[in-house]
């Protein structure tokens, strides 16, 4: 056992260099072999202060795992791709939650060791990432973030019985295997939530909706909005879809909203074909209130996108930027990555003390195989509880959903707040 006093210094060491990005980058090139913390690998031609930092960051953490060992998690999204604000988001989430567990003594005296790989949003992809992360020897995962991919993925862990929560894959099938959980509302659960939520804040009584047929998420939801919405008084007065291939000219489908006299276009989709859509709109002319689920989330940052054709929209959310209870992590989002957290990052940075709960109450340790240590985890996340960024006094059932309350969001002045 080290002695406190290194300890200390190894703790001050770490803290030191995994504030330096290149140091970062240093310590991902030796992740395959040695176990370096960063995700990104160094570019050729460091220079020799930057190799010192790295070789004191190897050191350090070679001594923190003779201390007390290191917990590999893995985390897959997309980084690239027309859903990489998704990814984005998840990868920092992560590994801010990383950096402040390891800095306040790790999961049960290990640190966290942290490997983010990029699926582009496919699930071809998402399979050479989930096998990439076997060969690095991953414990346990945080992801995938999109639910096409996650479904791929859930199959493979589910057979290798290797924990998985995601924090954004809200697909039924993505948590389809007991081992695996998520943050987020599922499709039903979402679909469920927006029709109780304009019917309860009578938005509106003429719904019109437009959903990507060809993905589970939109289908999913918006199977259960229509179930909920009879329930609610609601009358769906058009439902037009579109598919991965004819997700560029929505102008057949906004033109049966408005013809019905919808009052309320709701979007169960991404954000991508969302701000598509409310671009048309504004050309026609047709100004409905305009009602999205967790995919709308990043809207804001579509490039080349005009915000303010965004204002007045509302979305379901368990998150928010203004809440009293997200200073503190938004304050610490921004300080890091120079932009505002969407909620991805922060049911990833919820996924990741969550996966630090369970592991406390099962009382796991590094050296477990990752199946012993899946079977642990599994009993203990129906027996934790935390209060989160995505909401408090969070509990999870034997199936892998999450209990906690829904919230929505509408864009006012350029920003989300809370409703």
């Amino acid at each position: 056992m080290l002695t406190e006093e290194l300890e200390e210094k190894i703790m001050k060491k770490r803290l030191l260099s995994l504030g330096l990005a290149v140091a970062m980058a240093a310590s991902l090139t030796a992740c395959g072999s040695s176990g370096g913390s960063a995700e990104t690998k160094a570019p050729a031609g460091e220079t020799k202060a930057a190799d010192a930092a790295g070789t004191e960051t190897k050191a350090a953490e070679e001594a923190a795992e003779s201390a007390g060992g290191v917990f590999k998690i893995g985390g897959i999204g997309p980084l690239t791709g027309p859903a990489a604000a998704y990814g984005i988001a998840v990868k920092n989430g992560m590994e801010l939650a990383a950096k402040e567990i390891n800095a306040a003594g790790g999961i049960n005296g290990a640190q966290i060791e942290y490997n983010f790989q990029d699926d582009e949003h496919d699930p071809e992809k998402a399979i050479n990432a989930y096998n990439t992360l076997k060969d690095w020897d991953m414990q346990m995962l945080l992801g995938t973030v999109t639910s096409k991919p996650c479904i791929a993925v859930v199959a493979e862990s589910q057979v290798d019985n290797i924990f998985q929560i995601t924090p954004s894959g809200s697909a039924v099938e993505c948590i389809s295997g007991d081992n695996a959980f998520r943050v987020c509302f599922s499709d039903p659960d979402q679909g469920k939530a927006s029709a109780q939520y304009i019917g309860e804040h009578k938005l509106a009584t003429k719904i019109a909706i437009i959903y990507d047929s060809s993905t589970e998420y939109s289908d999913g939801i918006r199977e259960s909005f229509v179930a909920e919405a009879a329930n609610q008084g609601l009358e769906i007065v058009a439902s037009e879809a579109f598919t991965a291939d004819s997700n560029t000219d929505f102008s057949v489908q906004l033109d049966k909203a408005k013809e019905a006299g919808a009052e309320l276009v709701f979007l169960p989709i991404y954000y991508q074909e969302a701000s598509v859509i409310l671009k048309q709109a504004s050309d026609k002319e047709f100004s409905p209130i305009f009602f999205g689920c967790d995919g709308m989330d990043g809207i804001l940052s579509v490039e080349n996108f005009d915000t303010s054709l965004a204002e007045g929209l509302m979305l379901l959310t368990p998150f928010s930027v203004d809440e009293e209870g997200s200073k503190d992590f938004v304050e610490a989002y921004r300080a890091a990555y120079n932009e505002e957290p969407l909620q991805f990052a922060a049911g990833a940075y919820d996924g990741m003390y969550a996966i630090k709960a369970a592991a406390e109450k099962s009382g796991i340790t590094p050296d477990m195989s990752a199946s012993d240590i899946c079977d642990a985890m599994k009993a203990a996340m129906t027996e934790i509880t935390i209060d989160g960024l995505t909401g408090t006094g969070m509990t999870w059932t034997a199936a892998g959903e999450p209990n906690k309350a829904p919230k929505a969001v509408k864009i006012e002045n350029g920003v989300y707040v809370i409703q």
